[in-house]
């Protein structure tokens, strides 16, 4: 007998060695490629003792996390501890050392099976007996008892399990009969097979925490998507948009998170089919490679647009659902002003759609909503300061500004900043003297200099002025608000921006903030999920980000920095994003690279150029395009001598691209009006003009299918290098402008008038003179002068003011008279949108 217990002890201790031995490998293997991963262990237990999984953890190189919880401690309180873990990327094993009394049901089905390396949950359990284990794990002991018994060389015909319950029982039982054993179970204790299993489970447990990390790993590692594309039936004649989009169901939003590789805690849901993407993805997926980076740009447009959403979304289509390629589309969040207006939403259109396109074009998930709070609370935060610094002493300002609680005065965190900002280097509010106190209390705000205006997101024209008070409203979208969230890459960022922003000047001329109000730490608030970009889909089941929508002549008209940056690391380094720049490329490709490139350290690997034969005969002389008018014969019938005359923009515009080393590809928008000889000189001529490649699209008509050629010429295009470089020195002050206008403009120069002049003096003297340009001009025209089609020359570009969105990160000069409150037309929109109060459906959008 002694011999047989010393014969299974030094079994025990070969066991134990070996898989220390192949942990410690294996471990060592991970971490090469991956020297920032730390295998962490979290272990749940009521006493803060060491234990064998403890022990066992620092002989192979694990961390160790230890959670003590209090003897009087409730199962919820268990339950809230391992969701936390659950949620904590750092942490790759969660094992339970409990009293039997607090293992139930609830709490041990709350680890997730990927996590629970003792195989305590029922779904793990499961897995064991369907012989699945890729994603979870069986006991530990009931493991260590099979390895054993190997090591033995023992066959049993019959076992039997004596005390054992709950999981250990069902996988022990479920193992041994798996090889070949009958099996029975008596409930009768016995302390023999305890003792010398103890340390063989516990190595089991960390050996199970490194391949926990390993599968971690894979996880963060590029992998094809196991996406579900939706099937397409597409029509014709084209139904409606609406239509369309009423006739696909879509995918739950959770299914398509899973599919591409998100876990459900980085998911906040906001109904079956949008969702809120937490930023800690980012964390997780640091040491991902990102994807190619695809721009979609255009020509200069018509005022009815050329397709570029249509185009982005047909493009992602054809890559992920015909392709296989991991594909994103990043999108700008639409106004609600031009869709209640003429133009409609911007959801695509046809078989290239964002879906539903009624929830993608209306309210979405709040964000505008949440920037239209936040930019009039600041606007309400100054007209305040005004009031009370015009009618009360400093002394009285001060008393309400730090008041007495409980019989003591302290100051805000932010009112500690603006004490440093002032040079006061005091904590205690009685310690300021009378000239200290007056310099605090007094923004001494110049009501003639106030620059930040209310907003509000609809197309009001008789908001622009009002003279009740001197002021005027701006759409939600023209806010400086709304260019921070586009730019911020970050929770700290964003509320550093925001303290930045200049409402205005005091008397004396210096620059007041957000930060000077005291109001940056509850704009934050306000913002906290808007900075989240919003999961959609596409009509064929393909991921969508919707995120930020600043306009695109005041603003810089792209989608957020930080929906590319979480789409870059989804689809991992053989996949794509693309994304969307406002208007044409004179405009809004400029700011993508000149601006939110410089902000996010992207740089794109190819331009899709979007022109369309209508917008091309524009330029060549067309009559005008109105919208909400039919267009003229001209556009209907063919006409190879406009479209040739007009191809001169689209030659323009692959020259601008190509100052900044990008290559381009040529999607041609094909409506049914075009002719064939009409489609091969547009891309004939592109191609001649120095596009890498120029292709006709029918994703309108087709979806992704009609749009497969494209895909594979952005494909092509994408691999190869490029040499991209930004088209001015940030340090070259007065130049830049000039820069812009002259070369991507062409105009022969630019014409400063006397108050332009003083502000770039005045914000040289502030140091903001290094900040990048956002020119706001019109957007029908590659000059100031919207009537001037194709490619104008010999003009002065007349810069009439300059202002800046400091919190942003640009100044934006004012070429001509440029409007942040678009009006109604005579016939808008909303005559044609109308809910059915039995089905709730809503009618008309488009």
């Amino acid at each position: 007998m002694m011999l047989l217990l010393m014969k299974y002890a030094l079994c025990v201790h070969l066991i134990y060695s070996d898989i220390v031995q192949r942990s410690r490998e294996e471990l060592k293997a991970i971490r090469e490629p991956n020297p920032g991963l730390k295998p962490t262990l979290a272990i749940i237990q009521v006493l803060c003792i060491v234990i064998c999984p403890d022990f066992v953890s620092t002989q192979i190189g694990l961390n160790v996390m230890q959670i003590c919880l209090p003897h009087q401690c409730r199962e919820e309180e268990v339950i809230e501890e391992i969701l936390r873990l659950n949620a904590d990327s750092r942490v790759h094993g969660i094992f339970l050392h409990l009293p039997q009394s607090f293992l139930s049901k609830s709490v041990c089905n709350a680890i997730k099976p990927q996590k629970d390396v003792d195989g305590v949950s029922d779904l793990n359990v499961g897995r064991v007996v369907l012989g699945d284990q890729r994603d979870g794990f069986a006991s530990p002991v009931a493991g260590a008892v099979l390895e054993m018994l190997a090591r033995h060389g023992v066959y049993l015909f019959m076992a039997v399990l004596l005390g054992l319950e709950g999981p250990l029982k069902a996988t022990l039982q479920f193992l041994l009969q798996n090889n070949g054993m009958m099996v029975q179970t008596h409930q009768w204790s016995s302390k023999h097979l305890s003792h010398f299993e103890v340390f063989v489970a516990a190595v089991v447990i960390c050996q199970h925490v490194v391949r926990s990390s390993r599968r971690w790993i894979q996880e963060q590692q590029y992998q094809p998507w196991r996406l579900r594309p939706l099937k397409l039936q597409s029509l014709s004649p084209v139904p409606s948009d609406i239509e369309i989009s009423r006739a696909q169901t879509p995918k739950p939003i959770s299914q398509l998170a899973q599919e591409i590789g998100l876990l459900p805690e980085e998911l906040e849901a906001y109904g079956n089919t949008k969702a809120k993407v937490h930023l800690s993805l980012l964390n997780r997926l640091q040491h991902q490679p990102n994807g190619k980076y695809v721009l979609v740009a255009g020509i200069t447009p018509t005022p009815l647009g050329e397709g570029k959403s249509t185009v982005t979304i047909g493009l992602v289509q054809a890559l992920s659902a015909h392709l296989k390629l991991n594909s994103f589309a990043c999108l700008r969040q639409p106004s609600q002003g031009p869709t209640f207006g003429v133009k409609g939403g911007a959801a695509g259109g046809g078989y290239a759609q964002v879906i539903p396109m009624e929830e993608f074009n209306l309210h979405l998930t709040g964000d505008i909503h949440a920037i239209t709070a936040a930019n009039n609370l600041v606007a309400a935060a100054i007209d305040a300061r005004i009031l009370h610094e015009a009618t009360q002493s400093d002394r009285a300002l001060y008393s309400r500004l730090v008041p007495s609680v409980n019989g003591v005065r302290c100051f805000s965190p932010i009112q500690m900043a603006r004490l440093q900002h002032l040079g006061i280097n005091k904590s205690d509010p009685s310690g300021l003297t009378p000239e200290e106190v007056r310099a605090f209390v007094r923004l001494d705000l110049d009501p003639e200099k106030v620059t930040w205006q209310r907003v509000v997101d609809t197309n009001d024209r008789f908001l622009r002025k009002i003279t009740v008070g001197q002021t005027q409203f701006d759409i939600a979208v023209a806010s400086e608000i709304m260019a921070i969230l586009a730019l911020t890459d970050g929770l700290a960022d964003m509320r550093a921006r925001l303290g930045l922003m200049v409402v205005g000047s005091s008397r004396n001329g210096q620059s007041i903030t957000a930060d000077d109000l005291g109001v940056t730490g509850a704009l934050a608030v306000l913002m906290k999920d808007a900075i989240k970009p919003t999961l959609m889909q596409t009509l064929e089941g393909t991921p969508v980000f919707v995120h930020a929508g600043p306009f695109a002549n005041i603003a810089h008209g792209n989608s957020s920095v930080l929906a590319d940056k979480l789409a870059l690391k989804l689809v991992g380094e053989e996949g794509y994003v693309v994304t969307e720049a406002g208007f044409g490329a004179d405009i809004g490709m400029e700011k993508f690279f000149n601006i939110k490139c410089r902000t996010s350290g992207l740089r794109p690997d190819v331009v899709v150029l979007v022109a369309t034969v209508r917008a091309l005969k524009m330029h060549g002389g067309g009559p005008n395009v109105t919208a909400g008018v039919p267009l003229p014969k001209e556009y209907i019938n063919e006409n190879l001598q406009l479209v040739a005359d007009g191809c001169s923009n689209l030659k323009k515009q692959i020259q601008i691209a190509h100052l900044f080393g990008v290559s381009v590809v040529v999607a041609l928008n094909v409506f049914k009006t075009d002719t064939q000889a009409e489609i091969d000189m547009v891309c004939r001529i592109a191609e001649a003009s120095g596009a890498s490649a120029a292709v006709q699209c029918h994703h309108w008509s087709r979806g992704g299918r009609g749009s497969v050629e494209l895909a594979h010429a952005v494909k092509k295009v994408a691999s190869q290098k490029n040499h991209f470089q930004f088209l001015y020195n940030l340090q070259v002050r007065p130049e830049k402008i000039r820069t812009i206008a002259q070369k991507v403009y062409g105009a022969d120069d630019i014409e400063l008038s006397p108050e332009a002049q003083a502000k770039i003096d005045h914000y040289n003297q502030q140091g903001f003179g290094a900040l990048p340009i956002c020119m706001a001009k019109t957007h029908l025209s590659l000059s100031h002068m919207p009537e001037k089609k194709g490619v104008p020359t010999g003009f002065i570009l007349p810069i009439r003011d300059i202002r800046a969105s400091i919190g942003a990160g640009f100044i934006y000069p004012l070429v001509g008279t440029m409007s942040t409150m678009p009006g109604l037309p005579t016939r808008p929109c909303f005559y044609d949108i109308d809910l059915d109060p039995v089905t709730e459906e809503i009618k008309g959008l488009f």
